[in-house]
């Protein structure tokens, strides 16, 4: 099908619908009526969405490189088969579906207001799922009756162990919290659009907290095993800096028009996230191989042994809540657009 437009005709933030505008993005933009095939195209064009498909497009491959440093390790090659490696293949899906999902969602939000909508709805849920993924690594590497394998007699944690949280609640609770960040994320593209960036900033600093509960536990009670806390601090950097480009929109808010291609704060923000990933993914290389160095082959660790269930299952679950209320966003979005059109049209009728 021929391109409608020249791929050098972007607008200025005047000239398309105020919901496709960022905050002090002037020009760039694409109308929302783009083709499939233009959208890619425009992967290779300047626009204010090259930049923010490009960081985490390539940071795939990126990601990609760094994990498959584990298959050259003769300790802790990952194996599909083995259920020890079932919460790091759990984690690598959730990262996997994160970045291609936002890479996409900016590269085809254009093809209408309806499929923008659709697109980070889609993003936001696999942010979402990423935090399970996250959790359920953290459970069965960094959990506290990890710290200490084959020798349960100088176990610091025997106190936790009665206190049943990490046990019972930590898993449930990181998926209850992916389906309420899912909901508040997505709710902010109806209501709230004044302080949509701080609110989905800080709905995601809620699984963090929950996430990283067993590493706060493990950075004050200890055992370390020297790489968890340098790799964790970084993480949190990361994601600090990250937080701060997507509340603040530095630097185009004291020069709006300047970064409207590059360098502006999502592109940034979507840096930093990545940078996180990548130190969360050393940390929990480090863990694997920590626990995996167990001298003794006989020794067991206190901590039950993964299963398709308690991995996969749980994931598979949470893909479906989440799903299930992209749907129903969707299915609201396109009634709302629907009357919109009709309005439209019985205007001009009229």
């Amino acid at each position: 099908m021929p391109l409608r437009r020249k791929p050098s005709h972007l607008l200025l933030h005047t000239q398309v619908p105020a919901r496709v505008t960022e905050s002090f993005i002037l020009s760039g933009y694409r109308f929302p009526d783009y083709s499939f095939l233009e959208c890619l195209l425009s992967a290779f064009q300047p626009t204010n969405e090259t930049g923010n498909f490009w960081t985490h497009f390539l940071a795939v491959f990126v990601f990609a490189l760094s994990f498959l440093e584990l298959f050259f390790t003769r300790d802790s090659t990952p194996s599909f088969s083995d259920p020890f490696f079932y919460p790091l293949w759990n984690y690598v899906i959730g990262v996997f579906g994160l970045l291609l999902a936002s890479s996409m969602a900016h590269l085809f939000n254009s093809m209408s207001l309806l499929v923008r909508e659709i697109c980070f709805f889609v993003d936001y849920g696999t942010i979402s799922a990423y935090t399970v993924g996250s959790s359920l690594a953290y459970f069965y590497y960094i959990h506290p009756q990890t710290a200490a394998p084959g020798n349960a007699s100088s176990d610091p944690w025997q106190p936790l162990r009665g206190v049943g949280f990490f046990d019972t609640l930590y898993i449930p609770s990181a998926c209850l919290v992916a389906v309420i960040c899912t909901l508040a994320c997505c709710s902010t593209r109806r209501r709230w659009r004044k302080y949509r960036y701080i609110i989905r900033t800080f709905v995601f600093l809620l699984p963090f907290t929950v996430a990283s509960a067993p590493i706060f536990y493990r950075l004050y009670a200890g055992p370390l095993n020297g790489t968890l806390a340098p790799f964790f601090y970084r993480h949190c950097f990361w994601l600090l800096a990250s937080a701060v480009f997507n509340v603040s929109k530095i630097p185009e808010r004291f020069s709006p028009g300047k970064f409207d291609i590059w360098g502006h704060s999502h592109q940034w923000f979507h840096c930093c996230t990545f940078m996180s990933i990548l130190d969360e993914l050393r940390m929990i290389k480090g863990e694997i191989r920590w626990l995996s160095a167990v001298t003794d082959p006989a020794a067991e660790l206190p901590l039950a042994a993964a299963t398709l269930c308690s991995t996969y299952g749980v994931m598979f679950g949470v893909q479906c809540c989440i799903g299930g209320i992209i749907s129903a966003f969707a299915v609201w979005a396109s009634g709302d657009h629907r009357e919109k059109a009709v309005d439209v049209n019985h205007r001009k009728c009229s």
